[in-house]
């Protein structure tokens, strides 16, 4: 061999020492920056869980907030039309004993019209001779024979009931056959 051979191999015996040190130096670093990645991964997956959480309670809290307000406002509504509802009966009541041809005409006009604002507002009456007996819409406070009607039926309607949607403004007063 000559010189010139040995200091070739001097000289790559340096670099590749220098190599396997850079490459070493660069697998640390590469290992430090994958443990920072999956670290700040990790906190990111955390966080968006937090954030999806936070989400879907901000959202139930909504939909419950506007349940209750609209229960709210059906009751407030309900309330205020069980109200006046004693005036239709009283005016009905007044109807039934009338004797003057013109007070009766004129009770008539007046319960048409109150009829007809309760239907323009939604409320309904129900409760009519006939009709089976249900115990959560009717209230029965007699009981009576009727073998025309048959067991369990509406026999008279003392006090109508309301409706307004699907809650009970008032229960019908009946009497029942037994």
């Amino acid at each position: 061999m000559d010189e010139k051979t040995v200091n070739e191999e001097n000289k790559e015996a340096p670099d590749t020492a220098a190599q396997e040190k850079a490459a070493k130096t660069e697998k640390k670093e590469i290992a430090k920056l994958t443990e920072e990645l999956d670290k700040a991964k990790s906190e990111l997956a955390a966080l968006n869980d937090k954030y999806l959480r936070m989400m879907a309670e901000y959202d139930n809290y909504r939909k419950r907030s506007g349940k209750e307000r609209e229960g709210v406002y059906a009751d407030a509504y309900g309330d205020a039309l069980a109200a006046i509802l004693p005036v239709m009966d009283n005016l009905e009541r007044a109807l039934a004993f009338s004797e003057g041809e013109t007070l009766t005409e004129g009770v008539k006009m007046t319960l048409r019209q109150f009829e007809d604002a309760l239907k323009r507002l939604g409320v309904e009456p129900f409760g009519k001779r006939g009709d089976e007996f249900d115990p959560k819409i009717h209230n029965a406070i007699m009981q009576t024979e009727d073998e025309e009607l048959g067991e369990n039926k509406v026999a008279e309607v003392l006090q109508k009931g309301y409706t307004k949607g699907d809650k009970i403004l008032r229960h019908a007063m009946v009497k029942v056959v037994k």
